[in-house]
Order: C-alpha cells, then structure tokens, then sequence
C-alpha cells in the first residue's frame, strides 16, 4: 500500500490521540500474522504420515465389500451382513480391531516404558511414607524428650523444696551441719533462678536427681517424720506409716 500523503486532509484528520498509531500498528501487525499462518497451513502439503492415516482410517470405517475375497467366501457360506459368525450366531459380530504400530519403537517397548513409569511411580510413594514415617517419628521423640524434661524440671523443684524442709528441720534440732552437703541448700544457690546454674546444682555429684530425692526423702521420713508430698510432720514412724499414703510423688497421686 501507497504510504498516504503527510499533507493531505485524510492524515490531519486521523486520532493522533497519545499511543492510539502505535496500538493501531500492533494490532495490524496481529492480524496479518494470522492471516499468513491461515494461508501457510491451507498451503501447507501433508506428509506420508499423515496421508497413509488419513487413507487407512477411510478403509477401516467402510464396510468390507464383494471385492473382498474372504467377505465373498463368507456369503457363499451363508453369511449375511451384520449377522454374527458361528453356526448359532454365537460368534463376534465386528471384526477384530487392528492394532497398527507406527512408531519406530521395538516390541515390548511401550510395555517395559509403562513399567518403568509404574516403578517410579511405586518408588515415590515409598519415599512419601518413609519421609511421613521419620516425621512422624521425630515429632514422637520431641514429645517425648519434652516430657522427660518437664518431669526433670519438675523433680528438680521437688528436691529443693525438700533441701529446704532438710535444713530448716535440722537447725530446729540445732543440727549445724547437714548430713550430706547437698542435702542443703547453700545460700549463694538459694537465690539463682537460672535453670543452667540449678541443673549444675542438682550435678555436683554423681547421684541423679531422682537419687538424691529419694535419699532426701527417706531421710526426712526417718529423721523427721515429715513428707514433702503432704506437707506435714508426723509424731512419730507409726503415724507417718499408717498416715501418709507412701514416699513418693506417685503414691500420693
């Protein structure tokens, strides 16, 4: 096309709106694109492939004719289309669909291609339940660990409390030195509320703290008469025996 002159009244009258030309150019540009691909696949020829399909699927959905020589054997037989095969009628009444392989894969590859697809398959989801399983596993360690740290923290309140109860009823019986040094609590470690400087506290020694609490409690048992668990001192062993449920935490749940 002839570019139109720049001087005559068709140019000054077009939209010179700001982005309307460039808008106008892309979007002729979008449609002779498509114009040219149209008139490229009508234009375009179809391949061997493409015509040995189209001429075979044409075959195969036409009906078989009398020039078909096992068509014409079968109605000197007797046979009459759309009519079952067998003397009874209890045969197939289609023919059997052919199967044609166009690819230039050997024999067997589609199937050995589905296994392998369904072992890939298999492996993931093995992967997905041993990754469920060791999350599942690691969340029940957690709990666990958890646990174990809160009954830690919680027997190693217990034990201060009794070295507490340990020394205010051995200097009540002017007793000045305890019988084990742990069995007090020394008074630059009563004020520390750290849990680092508490648990090096409960590990200076080589008893555990479930140890050291039970030797402390059995102690305040015989010597005093008293439980940490009830709060109460006792007149003697037998109103502490017949009295008090045990010497543990647990019985006096």
């Amino acid at each position: 096309d002839e570019e139109e002159d720049y001087m005559s009244d068709s140019f000054i009258k077009q939209d010179v709106r700001p982005g309307l030309p460039m808008v106008r150019r892309v979007k002729e540009a979008l449609q002779k694109e498509g114009k040219q691909k149209e008139a490229n696949e009508k234009n375009r020829q179809k391949s061997i492939k493409e015509e040995e399909k189209e001429r075979r699927d044409l075959v195969l959905k036409s009906a078989l004719g009398n020039e078909n020589k096992g068509f014409a054997l079968l109605q000197k037989m007797g046979y009459k289309s759309g009519q079952a095969l067998g003397k009874s009628g209890e045969g197939i009444v289609e023919p059997i669909p052919l199967n044609i392989k166009t690819g230039r894969s050997g024999l067997g590859h589609e199937e050995l291609k589905k296994r392998k697809a369904e072992e890939k398959l298999e492996n993931y989801r093995q992967k997905l339940h041993m990754k469920k399983q060791a999350n599942e596993q690691a969340a029940d360690q957690f709990r666990i660990r958890f646990k174990n740290k809160q009954e830690e923290r919680k027997m190693e309140g217990d034990l201060r409390k009794s070295q507490r109860a340990c020394q205010q009823l051995d200097m009540q019986k002017d007793i000045d030195v305890p019988k084990e040094t742990w069995f007090w609590i020394e008074p630059e470690e009563e004020d520390k509320k750290d849990e680092e400087d508490k648990e090096d506290e409960c590990t200076s020694s080589d008893l555990s703290v479930s140890e050291k609490l039970h030797i402390l409690t059995s102690y305040l048992r015989e010597e005093h008469f008293y439980c940490i668990w009830c709060g109460t001192t006792y007149e003697d062993s037998e109103d502490l025996s017949s009295n008090c449920p045990g010497d543990s935490a647990a019985d006096h749940d």
